[in-house]
């Protein structure tokens, strides 16, 4: 099981840069639809790379889906060579991504993005005509049959902005 709010929670007090997006941040806007992950894009400087590394290091963090006792050092060398990392952590899942598939990275996304109480922690979160963008770009199935759900949410509150 994840713990969403610890996962947000080690981010936002190591002062990690990032955007909430996917199922987290659909849940956020009111989705009713589970996730089992937290998907985070971060900002790809190297003092946040550091932040990055320390904060999630004490968690145990692994590759998500790798054979047991495969080699991994989750360290800002790790991080600065790659970009998007799905790990599994004592905390549960996570995926921290350099950049996604119709919205780019963190510089990009944070003048789409909101900032909102998820799970509990303040913290940036794509907006939801935003999320529903990039969740077009993505297409995949379960991506594209959340659309719908995230279309209504922003419909209503479009309805609740204008009297």
């Amino acid at each position: 099981m994840t713990d969403y709010a610890g996962l947000l929670r080690v981010l936002a007090e190591a002062k990690v840069q990032f955007v909430l997006v996917g199922g987290a941040a659909a849940i956020a806007h009111g989705s009713a639809r589970q996730t089992l992950d937290v998907d985070v894009v971060y900002a790809r400087s190297p003092e946040n790379i550091r932040r990055l590394a320390d904060a999630i290091a004490p968690h145990d963090p692994y590759l998500r889906g790798a054979a047991p006792g495969l080699p991994f050092s989750w360290n800002t060398d790790t991080i600065s060579s790659g970009l998007n990392f799905t790990l599994t952590t004592s905390l549960g899942d996570i995926d921290l991504l350099g950049e996604i598939v119709g919205g780019g990275r963190y510089e990009q996304l944070t003048s789409h993005s909101i900032t909102l109480s998820a799970f509990g922690i303040e913290c940036l979160c794509l907006n939801l005509e935003y999320l529903i963008r990039v969740k077009r770009a993505a297409g995949r199935p379960r991506d594209l049959e959340a659309i719908a759900e995230l279309e209504v949410l922003l419909e209503e509150q479009t309805r609740q902005e204008d009297p």
